[in-house]
């Protein structure tokens, strides 16, 4: 094996989850011991309004916050050796997810909306990969948007998940007349639930409102992390785009669950642009499933012994953008 193969399957190695996990825990703490502000979403549920953090310690939530994204990270590995959507033997996926995560320093500081949106993907894509062409799959159904309605009455973030999951059960073949009446009722039973038992009444309801990063950090920051979600989305979408030419030759199960990851990075991507304000709601999800293209380009395209180079500069650009954040301090 030549030395460019070598660092190539060190990158798709754990040493290299390791190092990319300790390189998140100490941007944390870093940002934590540079008194770094979390970044706080604040916006509109349908019944409950959202602000601030979820957890007020700040060590603590940070603490909370990293384990929750290294929980998410890891369901996703767990997941990929169930249903093996990355075919190749690989922990590219979860290592560049904490690259990515690590490159905004002052989103690990709490455990944020994000946090919390991108772990509640991840557990749902168990029972709805599960779910392949399962014409009894109704109860997964059902789960999966109760969960998505009973978010959403906190933060209207969550309802960018209806379209991405609704899409992933069409592709997953399931989606029936049955499948039909198990959203609705997924969706409608914790608004009956909170309303019949009078946590909040009719007349509590809140339109969408469009608050967020621009009231909350200064203008350097912002430009910084507009830049980094757009580069993250771009990368996302470039490589999603090449290694579907490969993907649609796959056998129809793999081929689909990849497929539902890409609609997922495509919903996120429009959530960001039409609702900007909040793009940091989105962006931890927008992460991991750009992360997932990365490894799928970085194991379909073996032929290329120099793919390690994107993977350089990727390293490259993460920690630029964490310590030009942290700077900016």
């Amino acid at each position: 094996m030549t030395t460019r193969e070598h660092i190539n399957e060190y990158f798709n190695g754990r040493p290299f989850v390791l190092l990319s996990a300790l390189i998140l825990v100490a941007m944390t703490f870093i940002a934590l011991s540079m008194g770094v502000k979390p970044i706080q979403i604040g916006g509109a549920g349908i019944f409950f309004p959202f602000k601030g953090l979820l957890m007020d310690n700040g060590p603590l939530s940070a603490a909370v916050n990293v384990l929750c994204l290294l929980t998410t990270g890891f369901i996703m590995l767990a997941l990929n050796k169930v249903f093996n959507y990355v075919r190749s033997v690989t922990h590219l996926f979860v290592s560049v997810f904490f690259l990515l995560q690590a490159a905004n320093p002052a989103a690990l500081l709490s455990f944020n909306l994000g946090t919390l949106l991108c772990l509640v993907t991840a557990v749902s894509l168990l029972p709805m990969f599960a779910s392949f062409q399962d014409r009894h799959a109704q109860r997964s159904i059902f789960l999966i948007f109760a969960m998505v309605a009973a978010g959403s009455m906190f933060h209207y973030g969550f309802l960018a998940l209806i379209p991405a999951f609704l899409l992933g059960f069409m592709n997953m073949r399931v989606f029936n007349l049955k499948g039909f009446f198990a959203m609705l009722i997924g969706l409608v039973t914790p608004f009956w639930i909170v309303l019949g038992l009078g946590i909040a009444k009719p007349n509590d309801f809140v339109m969408p409102q469009i608050n967020g990063i621009w009231t909350m950090i200064n203008q350097p920051q912002v430009n910084l992390l507009v830049t980094l979600g757009c580069a993250t989305a771009v990368l996302g979408i470039v490589l999603a785009t090449m290694n579907l030419f490969t993907i649609m030759n796959y056998r129809m199960q793999t081929r689909v669950y990849n497929i539902v990851l890409i609609i997922i990075l495509v919903v996120m991507t429009i959530a960001m642009c039409l609702n900007y304000l909040d793009m940091t709601v989105y962006m931890p999800l927008l992460n991991l499933m750009v992360a997932v293209q990365v490894a799928q380009a970085h194991t379909l395209h073996t032929t290329n012994s120099r793919r390690y180079l994107l993977m350089l500069l990727l390293v490259a650009a993460c920690l630029a953008f964490a310590v030009t954040n942290l700077m900016m301090t």
